[in-house]
């Protein structure tokens, strides 16, 4: 897929891996319509990346909101006439085991790392086949690949995303619309410093699990954008980010249920 000239809706691009994606597909000539729930963080992505010559337009968005997500194809279509990508890239992130979690926390980030995945495609999916060749990329995560305990929430939304984004590749297949799902490992983003953390767990261990985290967030941001990018151009199913994603991948593969021993203190427990 050639992103110049193209459209691409990109959800989360106030910060991180999306303002890193919006700044790369503008560098390539591809016009942008931003959604992100900062309007703030949104309006600083959006004109850095009018300064590299593109349109680009501004939607500020709850994506746990089905409605405001059920308006946003038409807001689009109103500023650019068409849309080519849609990029899936909006997450949060949850801190604590199973038991710890609070239901209304759980919900709340299933809503907005999977339903809203669900919800901006089937919302897009219609103007992207009316396009000569269109594209779906779903932000899943190396925790969806991967299973560490104290990470049940976040866990099942980035394996629904990983399996949502397969099936989907499957159904589309003889229509002009690809899907990409997309597995980063350790960016260094703001998720973790962002995290919702359940109030069962002390502050201390609270904070040794958030300096534990960040620790392991080393790849700069743009850097994923770069490998994510030519995943979309090559038109590849699958893209995984970082040398840490890739072995964590093939040891899951390599040993499905196992694993997990040979990896000692690699990401933080309960304890």
């Amino acid at each position: 897929m050639q992103v110049n000239d193209c459209v691409a809706v990109l959800t989360g691009a106030g910060s991180g891996i999306g303002r890193a994606l919006a700044l790369a597909l503008a560098d390539r000539g591809c016009h942008l319509a931003l959604a992100d729930l900062n309007a703030q963080a949104l309006a600083d992505t959006a004109a850095q990346a009018r300064a590299l010559g593109v349109r680009v337009s501004e939607h500020p968005l709850d994506v746990s909101s089905r409605e405001a997500v059920a308006a946003l194809p038409q807001a689009v279509i109103t500023e650019h006439g068409r849309v080519d990508l849609l990029i899936n890239n909006a997450g949060v992130a949850l801190g604590g085991s199973f038991e710890q979690v609070s239901t209304d926390n759980f919900d709340w980030l299933m809503s907005i790392n999977f339903d809203a995945v669900v919800c901006m495609c089937r919302a897009f999916l219609p103007l992207l086949k009316q396009r000569p060749a269109a594209r779906i990329v779903n932000v899943s995560s190396l925790f969806g690949l991967i299973t560490p305990a104290g990470q049940t929430a976040y866990c099942a939304s980035k394996f629904a995303v990983r399996g949502f984004s397969n099936a989907l590749r499957l159904e589309l297949q003889g229509t002009p619309v690809g899907v990409t799902v997309v597995h980063p490992g350790g960016v260094a983003t703001s998720i973790a410093t962002s995290a919702r953390s359940s109030d069962a767990i002390s502050d201390e261990l609270r904070q040794k699990k958030l300096a534990r985290a960040q620790s392991m967030l080393r790849m700069p941001p743009a850097r994923a954008a770069q490998i994510i990018l030519r995943g979309i151009e090559r038109d590849k199913p699958r893209v995984v980010v970082g040398n840490d994603a890739r072995l964590l991948a093939w040891l899951e593969r390599l040993m499905p249920v196992s694993y997990w021993r040979l990896l000692p203190g690699l990401i933080a427990s309960n304890d």
